[in-house]
């Protein structure tokens, strides 16, 4: 049965549906693991062992009666601790949220349950979802699972930390600037940014309506295939056939190559070459646009975020963690006609880069520039935070400004992923691409 804690949740799945494993069983295993598990408190913010008790033995009474609703009908996944859950507190990592209790699960909770999945509980994440360091000193800090004196990446930092550490099959997270991939990234998972507007955000708690969007952590494409199917309530994605070959490939040199430290370097390359290896092809990109969009995202996200929070915020600003509650204000300093031109400036870029990667299949980039920084030095060295939270979100955010779905690979160095950028809308021909290049970079 430990067995079951690293298999992919297609493949528990398969064995639910051959009555190989019995989800009571496989719910009773994962509750037991995240129970013993030292990290526990770290990872989960709640478990919810008695809705996933009854899930699981509805998940075997449709076995038994041939009426199971999807390939994961029986298996065991996580929440975000924004994603809203009837009856179960839903704090977004925040004090200022502190006892909040949902009436209503969110749509793509509720879409995911109908389908069967099975909820083992909330997971941590960096307070209201606004850094991707995954560091939280208010609710709690996940480990890597590759050191864990460092930081797992943020905001869905419980999300990676439940699939890598083996607590949860797929974890559900949210991204708005990299906060999906770059915890995938660091704990070698494939992490899923969806399109924006693509998966409902309704009973989410929102950071930047405008690029917030909904995506899972998992441990091969096809569950993310599977998992994006469930939350949108579709027939999933079809992967078979899957080749790179004959494919056309931009590698990005615009703000992605920037200090791209050694390691992510060099595992970069080597994705690379493994990809040109199955008769791909690759051109180096340039988007000189690319430079003036990225000087816009914090006129964006942060007049958003604190236009949004503000009144909470500043009803009880000593509750938040300081480094948090200084970048919200920073929304402060913009007026609404620095917003408004600042989207009118995005549009162009948008266009421009639309223009410059048309007759791609996929933008390619490391997906985080550097590795999980050390837990301590961000607590007692401002500047080091700050630093490595920009770059470690910085190559992500160019999914969300193009408005672009993105897909996160893992390499053969541990935390450091591979980045391939779609278009909007095109999550079916990325998760296809990525299944293909999966292969290649196992």
């Amino acid at each position: 049965m430990q067995d079951w804690l690293t298999m992919t949740a297609c493949d528990l799945g398969r064995g639910i549906g051959m009555g190989q494993i019995d989800p009571r069983d496989l719910t009773e295993t994962y509750l037991a693991a995240i129970d013993d598990h030292p990290h526990r408190d770290a990872i989960y913010a709640r478990v919810t062992h008695d809705r996933a008790r009854a899930e699981a033995k509805a998940a075997k009474e449709r076995v038994k009666s041939g009426l199971r609703r999807s390939l994961l009908d029986g298996v065991p996944i996580s929440w975000k601790d924004l994603f809203d859950t009837a009856g179960t507190e839903t704090e977004a990592g925040s004090a200022l949220l502190k006892g909040r209790v949902p009436e209503a699960d969110a749509q793509v909770v509720r879409n995911a349950t109908a389908m069967g999945t099975v909820c083992l509980g909330k997971t941590h994440m960096s307070e209201l979802a606004f850094s991707g360091l995954g560091l939280n000193p208010i609710t709690g800090t996940p480990p890597c699972v590759h050191d864990e004196d460092a930081v797992p990446g943020g905001s869905s930092s419980g999300a990676a930390a439940s699939v890598a550490w083996g607590l949860a099959a797929i974890g559900i997270g949210s991204d708005t600037g990299g906060s999906v991939r770059v915890p995938a990234a660091w704990n070698d998972l494939v992490g899923l940014k969806t399109t924006s507007g693509r998966l409902s955000l309704e009973g989410v708690v929102p950071l930047c309506l405008r690029f917030d969007t909904v995506g899972p952590l998992s441990r091969s494409v096809e569950d993310a295939a599977q998992m994006l199917a469930l939350m949108e309530g579709i027939n999933p994605t079809d992967l078979r056939g899957a080749s790179l070959k004959g494919r056309r490939f931009a590698d990005l040199q615009t703000v992605a190559q920037d200090d791209v430290r050694e390691a992510p370097s060099r595992a970069y390359a080597e994705a690379l070459d493994k990809i040109k290896s199955t008769g791909a092809e690759i051109v180096p990109l340039e988007v000189p646009e690319l430079e003036e969009a990225m000087g816009l995202a914090g006129v964006l996200y942060t007049t958003q975020a604190y236009g949004l929070w503000r009144d909470v915020i500043e009803a009880n600003p000593d509750a938040m963690y300081p480094e948090i509650l200084e970048r919200f204000r920073t929304g402060a300093s913009f007026s609404g006609p620095d917003y408004i031109a600042a989207w009118s400036k995005l549009k162009a870029c948008r266009s421009a880069w639309d223009s410059a990667t048309a007759g791609f299949d996929a933008v390619l980039a490391p997906t985080a520039p550097i590795l999980p920084p050390n837990l301590e030095r961000l607590m007692n060295d401002h500047e080091y935070y700050v630093t490595e939270n920009l770059l470690a979100l910085r190559n992500a955010r160019i999914g969300n400004l193009m408005g672009l779905a993105a897909l996160t690979l893992p390499t053969e160095t541990a935390s450091c992923g591979l980045m391939l950028l779609g278009y909007p809308g095109s999550e079916e021909a990325l998760l296809r691409l990525g299944a293909a290049a999966e292969l290649v970079l196992a």
